[in-house]
């Protein structure tokens, strides 16, 4: 292949400019051309690498750009996919990663090094070292998984898993093979190695969720927000090289210590993949195609042989530990694929220990790592990164098409409480205030419905009316900017009205909006003015779900949430609406949740989310009276998020102490993280025939009915 492109004209490009440019084209045209050979396009990236690198058409050279740029990309595969890792799953399926990770790194270690000794003639050392390379793998066909929105599939988070044990259990093993040729390979090696990992993971939990939480509730602007993440990514990167492991395991390390801090929906999250996605990935697959060169293919059948030997070896010890562990985890066959698909790649990684093996020198002059195993290792890349792409791609459409035939009477029940109509009106004024209320709209909407948020602004229609819209349609201006960055769609209304509350009641019905969320002020304490006349008027005219909330730090940052729930509220036709909205919030933030109630009503809570939300992590307080309510300001603290969950005059769940819940917001909660929730009052079918003047007449009625009950008891 050389001596053809020997005669062909000199296409090779130094201008930087240019060099940029022919990137951007592979980026671009790469994905439309491999699909249009149903090809996953990840190849496509790695064989273009191929095409135009030192060892094809010679048309780019792989300069320090390459090497910059593909090493941020390898960073970025690694610390996404700690990033959306299920920590909760994790916790609860450890058994399970640690075997798969054990099984997925001695498995293929054992068969390459057996396979090297017995057949390629390798010494042990050499054995060993191949051995530790195929027994790592490289996710790079990861962005796959996100394609298909199967992040959090039990195959995909075991594979992720695994892939980092089994790649810290390779890089550790390598470092005591590079030990061995120097003169610090006894015990005082092991024990400084092992001090220094302990003094990185222990100082890393330490550090970065207290710097993570200072730096979130002071700066809100979202260039710093990215730039702060990558510095925290990168800082991890650089000490875990520093302790003798791979940059990739501190890149993982730190997405993991962030996963909570970064929900799955957020803006932030948005364009750390975005970035990821268009920029440095590619950059890293098209470097990685340069390293190969399929001319030393034609060195004769001895170099076949090697390449055919290693690749078969590691890949088929991969095959064995995905298979055996999706057999012995009961696992579907197309979640065995994907086991198999995700960890049977190699990439830079497996370059990188090359590197070191040949710097390592068996004898004067001559390494551990010959040019043979070189060619074969770098060519073997190519093999397993077409096998990886192929099967995970075949593996996630199979999955997802088994999740859709799923998608079923279940999925039904799941969202019978909410149905398809459910839109989010929130009602912002404050600009202080406005981006934590569409941020939480946010966590709390149906990803599945994708229903677009509806953000208004009432203004007084008085002589300052002009003005006033002129800030709002900025204010929501805004807003959009905030929603579109995390790509969800926000229809924005700014309206005059002579009375606030009438001006969200109309707009409500207008947009056929299913909830409320609003602020309530800016102020500290909740005025009686505005609970007694503003709210009470609300909510007379509109039974459907209002939250209230009062915000003192970020919400990335909460990490308990205490729910305060008065007794026979599972009897609310809005049970489901507010605990279903609750769920949601817990699990994008990925923090607990405590319920505060009655034996039943926690009962109820209780069998709701292990059904439904199993993922969550909810616990269970009994709180035998609601007056016990002020009691439970001793234990809230600055990260806490406090839930009140509150109920109209006339339903089942209200009681008279209800009536003292703003004084004691006021004078228990003050300055406290603080959610008031009316639930939906008398159902869906009602809320359009009913009147106001009808819902007056109830409720009305109700309180009437309650007093001839009271004087019939006493």
């Amino acid at each position: 292949m050389t001596e053809i492109l020997s005669y062909l004209p000199s296409l090779h490009i130094s201008d930087p400019t240019h060099i940029f440019l022919v990137v951007l084209l592979i980026i671009l045209f790469a994905p439309i051309i491999m699909s249009k050979l149903r090809i996953p396009h990840i190849i496509g990236m790695v064989l273009a690498g191929v095409l135009v690198g030192e060892h094809g058409l010679n048309v780019l050279e792989r300069d320090i750009s390459f090497e910059l740029f593909g090493r941020v990309g390898l960073y970025y595969i690694m610390f996404l996919a700690g990033l959306e890792m299920d920590m909760e799953s994790v916790k609860k399926n450890y058994g399970r990663f640690v075997t798969f990770g054990l099984l997925t790194c001695l498995v293929p270690l054992v068969l390459t090094y057996v396979m090297s000794l017995t057949i390629l003639g390798y010494s042990g050392k050499a054995s060993f070292l191949l051995g530790c390379i195929m027994a790592s793998n490289t996710l790079i066909a990861y962005p796959i998984v996100g394609r298909y929105g199967l992040h959090r599939n039990s195959s995909v988070m075991l594979s992720v898993g695994s892939s980092m044990i089994s790649l810290f259990l390779s890089l550790v093993m390598l470092a005591g093979l590079a030990a061995t040729f120097s003169d610090d390979s006894g015990w005082l090696f092991w024990v400084l190695f092992v001090l220094k990992l302990a003094t990185f993971i222990v100082g890393s939990l330490f550090v970065i969720p207290r710097l993570t939480r200072y730096f979130l509730r002071r700066y809100s602007d979202a260039v710093m927000q990215y730039i702060f993440v990558m510095a925290v990514m990168f800082l991890s990167a650089s000490l875990s090289a520093a302790i003798g492991l791979e940059g990739i395991f501190g890149a993982f390390f730190s997405g993991l210590i962030l996963n909570r801090y970064i929900p799955k929906v957020s803006p932030l999250m948005n364009r750390i993949e975005f970035i990821g996605n268009a920029i440095f990935i590619p950059y890293f697959l098209i470097g990685v195609g340069m390293l190969i060169d399929l001319s030393t293919l034609s060195e004769g059948p001895q170099m076949w042989m090697i390449v055919l030997l290693i690749a078969f070896f590691g890949t088929f010890g991969k095959a064995v530990a995905a298979y055996v562990s999706s057999l012995m985890f009961r696992m579907t066959k197309a979640e065995g694929h994907m086991m198999f698909g995700l960890t049977s790649a190699h990439a830079a990684g497996a370059i990188a220990m090359v590197m070191v093996g040949m710097k390592l020198e068996t004898e004067p002059g001559v390494t551990l790592v010959n040019n043979q195993m070189l060619n074969g290792v770098v060519i073997m890349i190519l093999v397993t990164c077409i096998v990886s792409t192929l099967m995970t791609e075949k593996a996630a459409i199979k999955i997802s098409l088994e999740g859709n035939k799923g998608y079923g009477h279940k999925e039904e029940q799941k969202h019978k409480h909410n149905s398809a109509n459910e839109k989010i009106l929130v009602c912002v004024k404050y600009p202080e205030i406005a981006p934590q209320l569409v941020y939480l709209a946010m966590l709390m909407r149906n990803q599945k419905l994708n229903r677009e948020l509806v953000a208004l602004n009432v203004v007084y229609d008085d002589q300052n009316s002009m003005q006033a819209r002129e800030e709002g349609l900025q204010l929501l201006e805004k807003l959009q900017r905030q929603a579109s960055a995390a790509e969800v769609q926000m229809r924005t209304q700014v309206r005059l009205a002579t009375n606030i509350a009438n001006g969200i009641k109309h707009a409500f019905r207008e947009t056929g909006c299913t909830e409320v969320v609003m602020g309530m002020h800016v102020h500290t304490n909740v005025s009686q003015k505005f609970w007694g006349e503003f709210i009470q008027s609300l909510y007379n005219g509109l039974n459907r779900q209002i939250i209230l909330t009062r915000f003192e730090q970020p919400l990335s940052t909460l990490r308990l949430i205490q729910v305060a729930v008065p007794s026979r509220a599972e009897l609310e036709p809005g049970f489901h609406r507010w605990l279903e909205r609750l769920c949601r919030f817990a699990e994008q933030l990925d923090c607990r949740i405590l319920f505060h109630g009655r034996e039943e009503s926690i009962n109820h809570i209780k069998q709701f989310i292990n059904k439904e939300h199993p993922s969550v992590r909810g616990e269970y307080q009994f709180m035998a009276h609601w007056n016990e309510l002020p009691q439970l300001a001793a234990g809230i603290e600055k990260d806490h998020l406090f839930v009140v969950v509150t109920a109209r005059k006339g339903t089942i769940s209200y009681k008279n102490a209800l009536d003292r819940l703003p004084d004691e917001l006021t004078k228990y909660f003050s300055g406290t993280n603080l959610m008031i929730i009316f639930p939906d009052q008398y159902g869906e079918q009602k809320e359009d025939s009913m009147s106001f003047t009808e819902a007056q007449h109830h409720e009305e009625n109700s309180i009437y009915d309650m007093l001839l009950n009271w004087i019939h008891r006493n």
